[in-house]
């Protein structure tokens, strides 16, 4: 403290250092660097473990695939004479000693090459063709189960313990216990065969597919997007008919998933302190529910995606199988029975990579929605 003299000539005590406006906005501004420092390191993080999560899964894939033998006995044993077969094994380096071949496979990975399939095509061709049928049917299935679960988790927990409430719940448990080609089989023959309302498999019909094909547009091999570019609507409708009951076979199983973490999260967000100080302020019960609780109650419903999106992943090839859906997962089966483990190990690795990526992208948006995560 100093002194200075007034206009009257008096001692008037000064502080250099009072305290002004700027301070609070510094602070404001020190928070919120540190919080984008926060958040830019949580998710480098998550980055870089995409690199490890992916080689593991490639690793145990390969080394699991090898333990019964090189790819070309496997699927040519005794269909061609011995010597036949020794020249495809030293002509693909299957005489080399593993760790050589298991390197020469990490660098293809790098490389964004995927092998050959035993009848010598590419697998980077093969994921390029059926890869997006596969995310598209994911995609609709997700559509499904979020229309599907959100609702009906969030009606469960407002009559809880009640008659919907239980309704509800055996739903979820019914559809999250049941196969997914049980699922697809009853759905076949209540829709297909008996009411007659929908296309039994496939993803288009023969004459749309045709039709897409040769109308001189880009084939992006998403069926939805291909039908919308040719500015069709029959063609749209044809796609969609045959969406609905795949993506109801694979979407009901995460819905009842859905379903119960709904309902569970959001009645203990209905007995938290921020919802009972709403409740005494006088608020509505319904905008309650839908302003106060239900948006924190979605917040575990996000982090878990990664999860369900890998699990929709290894049903698709069960849907895949039942409706005919050329993608990824009806490709993977006919590897199976062809006993064509190149092709498996590249679509298995592949699947890996989109599972690691996509589990990234939850974390981001989990990482934005709910700040917790990243402290």
């Amino acid at each position: 403290m100093s002194d200075s003299s007034g206009p009257d000539g008096l001692d008037v005590p000064t502080t250099p250092d009072t305290p002004t406006d700027e301070a609070p906005v510094n602070d404001a501004a020190s928070r919120k660097a540190g919080s984008s420092h926060v958040l830019a390191r949580y998710l480098a993080l998550r980055l870089v473990l995409i690199v490890p999560t992916v080689w593991i899964l490639v690793t145990v894939v390969f080394f699991f695939l090898r333990v019964i033998g090189d790819p070309i006995t496997a699927a040519q044993g005794g269909r061609l004479p011995p010597e036949k077969i020794e020249q495809l094994k030293q002509a693909a380096g299957y005489n080399d000693p593993i760790i050589v071949q298991y390197g020469r496979y990490l660098w293809q990975i790098l490389h964004g090459n995927f092998g050959r399939t035993t009848d010598n095509q590419s697998l980077s061709a093969i994921l390029i063709r059926y890869a997006p049928a596969t995310l598209e049917l994911v995609f609709w299935a997700l559509l499904v189960a979020f229309l599907v679960g959100i609702p009906l988790g969030r009606l469960a927990a407002r009559h809880y313990n009640k008659g919907p409430d239980m309704a509800i719940r055996a739903f979820a448990i019914l559809f999250y216990a049941a196969p997914v080609f049980f699922v697809a089989l009853v759905l076949k023959l209540i829709f297909a065969i008996w009411l007659h309302w929908l296309p039994i498999s496939g993803r288009a019909s023969t004459s749309v597919q045709i039709a897409m094909a040769t109308d001189g547009h880009i084939d992006t091999h998403i069926y939805i997007v291909n039908a919308i570019i040719s500015g069709n609507f029959s063609y749209v409708l044809d796609v969609l008919q045959h969406a609905v009951l795949p993506a109801l076979a694979l979407g009901l199983l995460t819905a009842g998933v859905f379903i119960r973490m709904v309902r569970i999260n959001l009645l203990q967000t209905l007995r938290a302190d921020f919802v009972t100080a709403a409740r005494a302020r006088g608020v509505a019960e319904s905008k309650v529910v839908s302003q106060h609780a239900f948006r924190n109650a979605l917040i575990p419903v996000v982090t878990v995606m990664g999860m369900e999106i890998a699990m929709m992943l290894g049903g698709a090839i069960l849907t895949e199988t039942s409706f005919e859906w050329q993608g990824l997962g009806y490709a993977l089966s006919q590897y199976l029975l062809k006993r064509d483990f190149v092709a498996v190990q590249g679509i298995v690795t592949f699947f890996a990579m989109v599972v690691a990526v996509v589990s990234f992208l939850i974390d981001v948006v989990n990482a934005l929605v709910d700040p917790r995560v990243r402290y």
